[in-house]
C-alpha cells in the first residue's frame, strides 16, 4: 500500500510528487506517455508574474508568480536564468499611463530582489530600438525569467525519485474503485493499492475522474496556444513583449541561440488535446503581430518549427478563450472514502506552490506528513554557489578544458552540478563516443537513457534537450536508428 498515486506526468504532477515524497509519502507517478510530453513542452518557456493578467485583476495570482519566480531562479539558476523584455509602446492599445501603472504593480507586488526594475527606453536612440519601426518611438523594458520547460519537468522527477518516489512513463492509468479507506487502480501492467490519487492529469483531468466513477462538478477548458520559430533578426540579448489590436500580447524571445520563439495564439481547442496542431491562421496571426512592429519582415517560409499545446483552464465560464483565469483550483472527492484530489488550471511559474498547497489540502488524511520544504531547496543541479550560472559554467569548463566551450556551456546549462555525471570517465572529445551532428554526442543521450527516463529518440531530441532543432534531416535519422539499434523504441 502506497500513499500517493501522482496520474499525470507534467509540471504539476512532478512537482507534486517531489514535494509529498520530501515529506515522508510513499508516492507513485504515472504518466501514460513521456515526462512533459504535453502541455509542460509546449509552453511560451517563461516563468513570470503575468503582466496581462492585471487587466483582469488577478492580483493575487500575479503576486505568487512574482515571488514563485524568484524562488525558482535561486533554485534551478542552471536551466532559469533573467532575461529583460521590450514592450514597444502602441498607443492605440493602452495608454502610456496605463503600461507604466502596471509596471509598477508589477515591480512591487511581488518584493522583487534580485531582478532589475523597469525603465522608460527612447527606441530612437536606445540600440533596443535599432530593430523596432520609425512609428514606435518609446517603449519600457521590465524583466521576467526564461525556463527550459521539459527539464524543469524532468528536475522535480529527479527529486522526487531521489526521495524514494517511483516514476512509470509509458504507463496509462486505467481505472480505479475504492476500496474502504483505499484506492485499488489499474495501471498498465500493474494494480495498485493506495491511500489518495492525486490526478495531474491536465487535459485529461476529466477523463481521469470519469475512469474512476466519480461524477465531477468542475469542469476543464481547452484553450489552444501555438508557437512558431524562425531564426534571430535582432542584436542583443532582449526579448520583445508586442501588444496586438485585438488587445492580446506576443511574446518574441530569443531561442537556442540563433533562434526566436515567437507566441502564443490563444484558440479554444475542441476535440481530444491528442489532435492539437497549429494552423495557417495562427501563423498568419503571429508574423501579422510581427511584422507590424520589426523593419525585418517575416513570412511563412522563414517559419523554421512550430509547436502547440493545450492548456487545460480552470472552466469560469469567460467569454474570451484569453480572459480565462490562469489561476488553480483543487477538487477533492472524499464522499465514500478514500480521496482523490483533481487540479484544475494553474501554470508553469506557480507549479511549487500548487504542489505545496494541494499537499496542505491533504494533510487531513496524512496527520504524519511533515511541512512544507521546497522553498528554499534547490532543484537536482541547482546547487550552485550564489545562484552565479556564469561562475558555475567558467569553473566547470575549466576543469574538462578539452571540452569545447559551447559544448560546455551546453552541458553546465542543463545539468547544473551534475554535468560531471554526463561525462563521468571521460577525458577527451574522442571518449563522448558517436557524434550525431550539433552538440549531440552518445554519452549525452546513454545517460539520459540511463537517468532521465529517456526511452525514445524524441525524449531526448525535442524535451531532454533541445538538439532536435540542431540536427538537420539527415543527422536526425542517423541517431533515430542509433537509438533503435541501442534497444530504444524510435
Amino acid at each position: 500500500m502506497i500513499d500517493l498515486l501522482v496520474i499525470g506526468g507534467g509540471v504539476n504532477g512532478a512537482g507534486i510528487a517531489r514535494d509529498a515524497a520530501g515529506r515522508g509519502l510513499s508516492v507513485l507517478l504515472c504518466e501514460k506517455d513521456d515526462l512533459a510530453e504535453g502541455t509542460s513542452s509546449r509552453s511560451g518557456k517563461l516563468v513570470h508574474g503575468g503582466l496581462r493578467y492585471l487587466e483582469y485583476h488577478e492580483f493575487r495570482l500575479v503576486r505568487e508568480a512574482l515571488i514563485e519566480r524568484e524562488v525558482l531562479l535561486r533554485a534551478a539558476p542552471h536551466i532559469i536564468w533573467p532575461m529583460r523584455f521590450v514592450l514597444p509602446h502602441s498607443p492605440e492599445q493602452r495608454p502610456a499611463w496605463l503600461i507604466r501603472l502596471g509596471l509598477l504593480l508589477y515591480d512591487h507586488l511581488g518584493g522583487r530582489k534580485i531582478l532589475p526594475a523597469t525603465r522608460a527606453l527612447d527606441l530612437r536612440r536606445d540600440p533596443e530600438g535599432k530593430a523596432v519601426r520609425d512609428e514606435f518611438t518609446k517603449a519600457f523594458e521590465y524583466s521576467d525569467c526564461w525556463v527550459d520547460d521539459a527539464r524543469l519537468v524532468v528536475l522535480n522527477a529527479l527529486a522526487a525519485a531521489g526521495s524514494g518516489a517511483e516514476i512509470l512513463t509509458r504507463t496509462a492509468f486505467r481505472s480505479a474503485r475504492r476500496n474502504g479507506d483505499h484506492w485499488v487502480a489499474e495501471l498498465d501492467g500493474r494494480t495498485v493499492q493506495c491511500r489518495c490519487i492525486v490526478n495531474a492529469a491536465g487535459p485529461w483531468v476529466e477523463r481521469v475522474i470519469g475512469m474512476t466513477g466519480i461524477n465531477g462538478k468542475r469542469r476543464v477548458r481547452l484553450v489552444k496556444g501555438s508557437h512558431i520559430i524562425t531564426r534571430k533578426f535582432w542584436d542583443g540579448p532582449q526579448a520583445y513583449l508586442l501588444q496586438n489590436t485585438d488587445k492580446r500580447v506576443i511574446f518574441v524571445n530569443p531561442y537556442e541561440g540563433d533562434m526566436t520563439l515567437i507566441g502564443t495564439t490563444d484558440i479554444a481547442h475542441e476535440g481530444p488535446a491528442e489532435d492539437v496542431a497549429i494552423d495557417g491562421s495562427e501563423v498568419d496571426y503571429l508574423l501579422g503581430v510581427l511584422n507590424r512592429y520589426f523593419r525585418h519582415q517575416l513570412t511563412p517560409a522563414d517559419v523554421l518549427h512550430s509547436f502547440s499545446g493545450v492548456r487545460p483552464l480552470y472552466d469560469d465560464d469567460a467569454e474570451n478563450p484569453s480572459a480565462v483565469t490562469r489561476d488553480y483550483v483543487f477538487d477533492i472527492d472524499d464522499n465514500d472514502g478514500a480521496p482523490m484530489l483533481s487540479v484544475f488550471g494553474g501554470k508553469i511559474t506557480t507549479y511549487r506552490k500548487l504542489a505545496e498547497h494541494a499537499l496542505d489540502r491533504l494533510r487531513p488524511w496524512f496527520q504524519e506528513m511533515k511541512p512544507a520544504w521546497t522553498a528554499g531547496s534547490p532543484l537536482p543541479g541547482g546547487d550552485i554557489e550564489a545562484a552565479d550560472f556564469t561562475r558555475f559554467r567558467d569553473g566547470f569548463a575549466k576543469r574538462h578544458p578539452w571540452l569545447a566551450a559551447e559544448l560546455a556551456t551546453h552541458l553546465a546549462r542543463l545539468y547544473g552540478t551534475r554535468a560531471d555525471r554526463v561525462i563521468d570517465g571521460c577525458r577527451s572529445v574522442e571518449d563522448l563516443g558517436r557524434h550525431f551532428g550539433g552538440l549531440l554526442y552518445e554519452c549525452e543521450a546513454r545517460h539520459l537513457v540511463r537517468e532521465e527516463w529517456a526511452t525514445r529518440a524524441d525524449d531526448i531530441l525535442e524535451r531532454r534537450t533541445k538538439h532536435g532543432l540542431h540536427l538537420d534531416e539527415g543527422e536526425r535519422r542517423s541517431f533515430v536508428d542509433w537509438f533503435m539499434e541501442s534497444g530504444g523504441d524510435g
